[in-house]
C-alpha cells in the first residue's frame, strides 16, 4: 500500500472521528479537505511522493464550487423546500386526515393506514423528510394514543410513513443524486415511484395484518362514522387539491412540458394558491416559511461545498482507483457487489446524513457500477439504465438511515413533538418492523428492475 493509499484511509478515519466532535458537517468536511491538502504538499515535500492534491486543490475548487453555485437543476432544491413548508401550512393535511379517519373508522388499525395513506400522499406533494415527520407526529399520535394505540406501533407508523417523501418523487435526494452522476432528474423521478409505491402498499399491508393479529395494540375508534357517499366524498374532495399540486408538478415533469426546475416553481406557486384558498396564509407565515426556506438551502449547499472539497482532494489522493480495485477484486460477482455496497450504504446511514452519502459516496462508485456488465431491460430508449437503477436502490437503503439510530433524522424529528409519554425507546422498537419492511423492498427492486426502468420506457412512448 503506497503513501496515497494510507492518506486516503487516513483521510476517512479523520473524517468519521471529527463527526463526533459536535462542529457542523460542513465545517468538517472542508477542515478535513484543507488538512490533507496540506498533508499532500509536506507528502511532496519531505516523502518523495506525487499526491497531486497540492497542484490542484487550491485552483480547482473555486471552479467546482463556481459551477455548484451556477448550476440551474439545483434551484429547485429551494423551490421545493418552500412547497414543502408551505404545504405544511396549508391545512391539507388536517382536512385528509379528519376525512380518511372516518372513512377507515370500522376498519382494525384503520387510523394507521389513514397516517400511513397521508404519508404517501404528502411524499407525493412535499419531498420534505422534517415537515412530513413532524406534521405527521403532531396531527396523528396524540389521537392515536387517545385512541389506546401501542405507543411503539403508533410512532413507528408516523415516522415511517413520513420517511416515504425521501423517495417518493419530487425529492431533493433524487435531485441530488441525479445532478451528482450526469443523469436526467425526470428519469429517475419516474424510476422511483413504483418502489415509493410498493413501500407505502407494504406499510398499509403491515399494519392491517398486525391489527388483525394484536387487536389489542390497535383498537377500534368508539366514534365511528357510518360509510356513507358522504363520507367518500369528503375523502375526495380533501385529497383533491395534494392531487392536483403533484399532477402539476409530476404530470408536467413526465408530459415534458416543464422541466424539473421550471416544474418546482409551479409546486411552490400552487402551495401558496393552497395556502391562500384555506386562508392560512398571512405575513407572519410566509416569513417563517421564506426564513426556513433560507435555512434548509444553506445547511444543504453549507455541505455541497463542504464536500465538494473532500471529494476534490480525496480523488486527488487516488481515493476512486483505492474504492474501484477493492470493489472490482471482491469474489461476489457483479450483483455481490451490489450487494455490498448498498450493505456499506446502509451501514453508512446509520453514522452520516444522506447528503453526505450522496455527494462523497456515490461519484466514487458510480464508474464500478457502470462498469459491472449487469444486464438490465434498457428498452432501447433509456440512457445509462444500470446507473438510473442503482441510484433507485441506493435511495431505498438511504431511506432507512432515517429510521435507524443514531442519526435517524425522522426519530429525532418525532421525538421533539411526540408527548411527554412516548420515551426514545418507544420509537427505537416502533421503527424496527418498517426498516425490515424497507430491506425487503430494496430485495424486490434488485430483483425486479422493470420496477425502476419500465415507467420512462413508457414515457418516452415505446
Amino acid at each position: 500500500m503506497d503513501i496515497n493509499h494510507i492518506l486516503v484511509i487516513a483521510m476517512f478515519l479523520t473524517f468519521i472521528a471529527l463527526l463526533f466532535s459536535g462542529y457542523p458537517i460542513s465545517f468538517v468536511l472542508m477542515g478535513v479537505a484543507a488538512l490533507f491538502t496540506l498533508v499532500g504538499y509536506l507528502s511532496d515535500l519531505y516523502l518523495d511522493t506525487t499526491t497531486g492534491v497540492s497542484y490542484m486543490y487550491v485552483g480547482m475548487v473555486v471552479n467546482r464550487i463556481y459551477k455548484l453555485m451556477d448550476n440551474w437543476v439545483l434551484v429547485a432544491i429551494p423551490m421545493f423546500i418552500f412547497m414543502g413548508l408551505m404545504l405544511d401550512r396549508s391545512g391539507i393535511a388536517e382536512k385528509m386526515m379528519s376525512s380518511m379517519q372516518n372513512l377507515f373508522g370500522k376498519v382494525r388499525g384503520g387510523l394507521a393506514v389513514t397516517i400511513a395513506l397521508i404519508g404517501i400522499i404528502l411524499a407525493a406533494s412535499t419531498g420534505i423528510i422534517g415537515a412530513s415527520v413532524v406534521l405527521l407526529g403532531l396531527l396523528a399520535i396524540p389521537t392515536m394514543l387517545k385512541q389506546g394505540y401501542d405507543k411503539s406501533f403508533a410512532v413507528g407508523t408516523v415516522a415511517a410513513s413520513g420517511t416515504l417523501g425521501i423517495l417518493i418523487p419530487p425529492s431533493i435526494m433524487l435531485v441530488l443524486m441525479a445532478d451528482q452522476l450526469g443523469l436526467s432528474v425526470g428519469d429517475l423521478f419516474m424510476g422511483a415511484v413504483f418502489p415509493g409505491l410498493i413501500l407505502g402498499i407494504m406499510y398499509v399491508t403491515y399494519i392491517l395484518v398486525f391489527s388483525f393479529l394484536r387487536p389489542d395494540k390497535a383498537p377500534l375508534s368508539e366514534t365511528r362514522t357510518p360509510l356513507s357517499i358522504g363520507v367518500v366524498w369528503d375523502v375526495l374532495k380533501s385529497a383533491l387539491p395534494a392531487v392536483l399540486l403533484i399532477l402539476a408538478v409530476l404530470g408536467s415533469i413526465f408530459a415534458g412540458i416543464t422541466t424539473v426546475t421550471e416544474a418546482s416553481g409551479v409546486g411552490a406557486l400552487g402551495a401558496v394558491i393552497l395556502a391562500v384558498a384555506n386562508r392560512r396564509l398571512n405575513f407572519k407565515v410566509l416569513k417563517e416559511v421564506v426564513s426556513g426556506t433560507f435555512n434548509v438551502t444553506g445547511y444543504i449547499f453549507g455541505i455541497f461545498i463542504g464536500a465538494t472539497c473532500f471529494a476534490l482532494v480525496l480523488r486527488g489522493l487516488g481515493g476512486d482507483e483505492l474504492i474501484e480495485a477493492a470493489l472490482t477484486g471482491l469474489p461476489f460477482g457483479s450483483y455481490g457487489v451490489i450487494f455490498v455496497i448498498l450493505g456499506a450504504v446502509f451501514l453508512l446511514g446509520f453514522f452520516l446524513d444522506w447528503i453526505e452519502i450522496t455527494l462523497i459516496i456515490l461519484p466514487l462508485l458510480s464508474p464500478v457500477v457502470g462498469d459491472l456488465g449487469i444486464a438490465v431491460p434498457d428498452y432501447g430508449v433509456i440512457d445509462q439504465p444500470v446507473l438510473i437503477w442503482f441510484l433507485v436502490l441506493v435511495a431505498v437503503a438511504l431511506q432507512t438511515s432515517f429510521l435507524t439510530p443514531p442519526v435517524g433524522f425522522a426519530i429525532f424529528y418525532l421525538r421533539g413533538v411526540a408527548p411527554k409519554e412516548v420515551q426514545l425507546i418507544h420509537i427505537y422498537k416502533g421503527v424496527i418492523p418498517f426498516i425490515i419492511l424497507q430491506l425487503i423492498g430494496l430485495s424486490i427492486v434488485i430483483k425486479w428492475p422493470q420496477l425502476v426502468l419500465w415507467l420512462p420506457t413508457v414515457a418516452y412512448g415505446n
